[in-house]
């Protein structure tokens, strides 16, 4: 990435956030000191299962195939032709009214470390903006949820299994917690772009051997949290809730991943400007909600105002065949660079 931007003419370093593992920062400067970012990550998940090359990018019917080619290859794709094309116009006199900083991002689809790194070397930095690519099927998603995932353990009493009624089964334990969370709703009201919170029960982990009574037995929990929930508060309350239906016996662990829901007001600079791209392009200009978490949310907690936006669609990512349509990246790309040069001077975030 940096040497296909340097080989352009843009400025391009990496910043290393964890041993071996940069993130790549490319800037290009502007009428004004303030800047929009464009962010997409790096990193993609494994390949095992896949049904086509993972690796060899193949290109069938316009259409480029492997791991990450959607999510976010190609909306990362994007932004480095918008980027090259931005700053060869700044180079021959016609700058952008804001500057530019492209980053891609290590660690999206762990622990998110490759965007709190650059947050924090932003922090003394003007921002007016966020666009941050993810496969959106080319529309703009001002609204995510969050999540809270964490683990539940019932304790039970092990035993042979010749003798049931010494033990106290685990497995029968944590089935009553799992029948109370198919039933119990999280009672929150849904979101107008996101609809309702969920959570869902995601590894069951249990017994011994197959003539003993469990003592033990564990789930974890996929809750999905809209905005205005508190990832923290929401599990402090799934745990009174849990460790109530059965109590002694029921233990609830800290948090193993807590994720923000976004919420960006649709009229703010970033968004405001990419919608009239899209209404200009003839695409779909409404805003809408995405089920899936991203780095967007990291960064409007930071005070950036963000939407997601990119080519190919979720139910591609991470998939067998995963692909993206390369006139759709060329869109985005063209789409990226017209919401760049539309924004006005005015608003933003200054670190």
């Amino acid at each position: 990435v940096r040497d296909w931007l340097a080989a352009r003419g843009v400025r391009a370093e990496l910043r290393e956030v964890l041993p071996g593992r940069p993130n790549v920062v490319a800037t290009v400067p502007g009428r004004d000191p303030r800047f929009v970012l464009l962010e997409s990550h790096l990193d993609t998940v494994e390949t095992g299962g896949m049904t086509v090359d993972p690796f060899a990018g193949t290109i069938r019917d316009g259409r480029l195939y492997g791991r990450g080619a959607c999510d976010a290859k190609g909306p990362l794709a994007a932004f480095m032709v918008a980027t090259a094309e931005l700053a060869a116009a700044s180079a021959a006199g016609d700058p952008p009214p804001f500057g530019v900083v492209l980053a891609g991002v290590m660690d999206e689809e762990h622990a998110y470390q490759g965007v709190l790194g650059l947050i924090s070397d932003l922090s003394d930095a003007e921002v007016a903006g966020a666009i941050v690519g993810e496969p959106t099927d080319l529309v703009a998603a001002v609204a995510h949820k969050g999540c809270v995932r964490y683990t539940v353990r019932a304790l039970g009493t092990a035993g042979h299994s010749s003798r049931p009624d010494e033990a106290v089964n685990a497995v029968t334990l944590m089935a009553r917690v799992i029948d109370h969370l198919d039933r119990a709703a999280p009672g929150v009201p849904p979101h107008p772009l996101l609809g309702a919170a969920t959570r869902t029960v995601t590894r069951v982990r249990g017994g011994e051997g197959p003539n003993t009574v469990p003592g033990r037995c564990e789930i974890d929990i996929d809750r999905r949290t809209l905005p205005g929930e508190d990832p923290i508060d929401v599990w402090r309350k799934d745990r009174k809730e849990l460790t109530a239906l059965i109590p002694g016996r029921i233990e609830v662990d800290e948090p193993f991943t807590v994720d923000y829901a976004l919420d960006t007001p649709a009229a703010s600079p970033v968004p405001a400007a990419l919608r009239g791209a899209l209404a200009a392009a003839g695409r779909d200009a409404s805003v809408h909600g995405m089920p899936f978490g991203t780095d967007a949310s990291k960064l409007a907690r930071a005070g950036i105002p963000s939407v997601v936006f990119g080519p190919g669609s979720v139910a591609d990512a991470h998939s067998a065949d995963e692909s993206v349509a390369l006139a759709d990246v060329d869109l985005a790309a063209r789409l990226v660079v017209e919401t760049v040069r539309s924004m006005s001077i005015g608003g933003g975030r200054h670190g």
